[in-house]
């Protein structure tokens, strides 16, 4: 996924904080608990404590976060002649929000049922017939409640609006007022911090500390994010003003998250730095990985490499192979990182790289995740 940047001043690079993107990511991960082990115990304690009405609302509206997260959760980079800044509070979010003209609200909202159009600037459902048959049709293979849920949307935009809004001031006084307030000051302190490396080391350093995944080529001025989803945006855009804003989450590991819808300013929401963790293996290299122990011969030597090591020679004997088939299988396992050698007098040794493997079941998760 790339971002152009060609021509982007430094300073129309913003990292911000915003309640209701955050919003977003907790109810998120109170959905799907399974994505986000390090808020566990919060989901367990949260979803215990919500009255039953509100729980039962959060269900009726889960799709707008559970598989896909709504670009309604981040208002302010879609309001047309907006100034791209989130608000302090949720209230200001809402009020954000409420901006947000219903063409662009209704086709946020509907992402859950039209993901295959996200970013090809289709119609509005709104105005075009096609595109809103396409937005009932697919709602109608989520289930009878998305397609009540999209029926009320096109037919009059302004109460479901209005009910979602009071779900969310709902939820802020249920439980996020306080969830925001002890998350705030950590991702406050992680805007100040990439701020200042953005000012002081420039947008290379800065990307690169937002996470692994991402990186700046500057001589085709450009980020990119290393993520399995494919999509273009451009934050040099007169029509809805030039910037590109940076959001740091609490509750988003190991999501990624990039809006690129066109007519929107482009957002990255990052987690913030979780030092216990592992830098993320790139797409790349997984795949390269995969692919290296999927062949029949090299999990067989994977079965003595994982033992103990092993010259050339020896696996070769072992296998009743040629030392030079040996020798390609193991290039293809060393290129994608999974052996280690060492020479011990005129012998070299090959071994498997245990914390290496053990790696790669995680790593195809936080792939697919991000």
């Amino acid at each position: 996924m790339n971002i152009d940047i060609t021509g982007l001043p430094s300073d129309r690079i913003v990292f911000a904080v915003s309640p209701l993107t955050e919003l977003g990511d907790a109810l998120h991960a109170l959905s799907e608990p399974g994505h986000h082990p390090g808020v566990h115990g919060w989901a367990t304690a949260t979803s215990a404590a919500l009255e039953p009405d509100l729980a039962d609302r959060l269900v009726e509206a889960e799709f707008l976060w559970r598989n896909t997260f709504s670009d309604i959760f981040m208002p302010f980079a879609g309001v047309r002649g907006g100034d791209g800044r989130t608000g302090a509070t949720l209230a200001e979010d809402l009020d954000i929000l409420d901006r947000l003209d219903d063409e662009r609200f209704v086709s946020a909202a509907l992402e859950f049922t039209c993901t295959a159009l996200y970013g090809t600037g289709s119609a509005s459902p709104l105005t075009n017939a096609g595109t809103r048959a396409r937005a009932l049709d697919m709602a109608a293979a989520r289930g009878p409640r998305q397609v009540k849920f999209t029926q009320r949307l096109l037919e009059d935009p302004a109460p479901v609006r209005l009910w979602i809004r009071r779900l969310f001031e709902d939820c802020d006084q249920a439980f996020f007022a306080d969830t925001w307030r002890r998350v705030s000051v950590q991702l406050v302190a992680d805007a100040r911090h990439k701020t200042e490396l953005l000012r002081h080391k420039g947008v290379g350093e800065a990307m690169g500390a937002v996470s692994a995944a991402m990186s700046l080529d500057e001589e085709a001025g450009r980020i990119s994010i290393d993520k399995l989803a494919e999509g273009t945006t451009s934050a040099v855009d007169p029509d809805v003003g030039t910037g590109l804003t940076l959001l740091p989450s609490s509750f988003g590991w190991p999501h990624l998250m990039v809006l690129h819808a066109p007519g929107w300013r482009p957002v990255i929401q990052y987690p913030v730095h979780l030092p216990d963790l592992p830098a993320p293996a790139s797409v790349e290299l997984l795949q390269l990985r995969m692919e290296a122990l999927a062949h029949p011969m090299r999990m067989r030597l994977c079965r003595n490499l994982a033992r103990s090591a092993y010259t050339t020679g020896e696996l070769a004997d072992s296998h009743r192979i040629t030392a030079p088939e040996v020798s390609r299988h193991l290039s293809v396992l060393k290129k994608a990182g999974l052996i280690t050698t060492r020479r011990r007098g005129r012998y070299v040794l090959h071994q498997l790289d245990l914390t290496v493997v053990a790696r790669i079941g995680s790593d195809f998760l936080e792939g697919v995740l991000r």
